[in-house]
Parts: C-alpha cells; sequence; structure tokens
C-alpha cells in the first residue's frame, strides 16, 4: 500500500514531475479538426460516460506560420511608439502619484518619454533584424487529425457512443 508520505526524493513519479508523458488508451475515434474531436469528447461526457479516461491526441503536428504584412519603417516607429506610450503613461501615472507638481506634467513627462524609447529600441531592433526578417507573421501549431484515445477499460462503450453520434449525423459545430 502507497499513501502520500511512503515516496523519497529517489522514487519514481511520472505523474508528479510535470515532464511529458506518451498517451496511452485506444483509438476509440478520428477527426480532421480539433472542434470535431472537442464535440465528441462533449457528447461523452454528455452521456455520463468517464471522460477521465479519455485523451485527444494531435497527429502530425505541423508549425504554420501565417504572413500578416510586410515590415516597413513607418509600421515598426509607429508600434514603438505605441508601446512605448503605453508604458510611460504607467510611468507617469505612478510618478503622479509621488510628485508634488500638477499631475498632468507628470503623466505627460512619463508619455512622450516613454513613445520616445520605444520609437528608439524599435529603430534599434528593425535595424538589426532587417536583413533577415521583413515581414509580420502569426506562428500555429496544427495536427493532420486528432484521435480521441480512451483506455481500454472503456474503450468499447466509447467507440460505441461515437458511433451513435456519428450515425446521428449531428453537425452542431
Amino acid at each position: 500500500m502507497t499513501h502520500a508520505f511512503s515516496q523519497t526524493a529517489f522514487s519514481p513519479t511520472p505523474q508528479a514531475s510535470g515532464l511529458p508523458t506518451m498517451p496511452t488508451g485506444w483509438p476509440i475515434g478520428s477527426y480532421d479538426t480539433y472542434a470535431e474531436a472537442q464535440r465528441a469528447v462533449d457528447h461523452l461526457a454528455g452521456k455520463d460516460f468517464p471522460v477521465q479516461d479519455v485523451t485527444i491526441v494531435g497527429v502530425d503536428p505541423l508549425l504554420v506560420e501565417r504572413v500578416a504584412g510586410r515590415l516597413t519603417w513607418g509600421r515598426v516607429l509607429g508600434g514603438g511608439a505605441m508601446s512605448g506610450a503605453w508604458f510611460g503613461l504607467f510611468v507617469g501615472l505612478l510618478l503622479s502619484l509621488f510628485s508634488p507638481g500638477p499631475a498632468f506634467t507628470a503623466i505627460f513627462i512619463g508619455l512622450l518619454s516613454g513613445m520616445g524609447f520605444g520609437v528608439a529600441f524599435a529603430a534599434a531592433n528593425y535595424a538589426v533584424a532587417r536583413k533577415r526578417r521583413n515581414f509580420i507573421s502569426h506562428s500555429q501549431l496544427v495536427a493532420r487529425r486528432y484521435d480521441v484515445l480512451c483506455q481500454p477499460r472503456n474503450a468499447e462503450s466509447g467507440r460505441n457512443l461515437l458511433a451513435q453520434l456519428a450515425m446521428s449525423g449531428q453537425r452542431d459545430f
């Protein structure tokens, strides 16, 4: 019998270590999108299925980088000014709490100096990185398909419930 106090610093506890582990279980469904796999698990949960035995696994992961636009000096300096303005406004508000003069002065000085530093740092970063990367993009991790796995003790009933869902033809996502 083991309990929480029977573990030592040298005993392996893969669940408690937080390290990535391979998923276990039998496949009970395979879907083209994550939304479909999520809908399948929602269906199982609605039928009082023990969903703690279920895992959604993305198979064949892909890193997709979608290009949003070209970087220009105007876009870089404008973005630097905006991010610097937010930081400067925050610093200015903090300074206004402790400065003896009018609050507006401290806020205005913080805003202007934040914009100045934001533009300077953005320009320096762009000047260095311009030869390597001259565009803006957004990265996303997606999978070719999503498998729903279930522990063997409930796999057959899970597969039957998902077959009923597929036969009903419900498409509510």
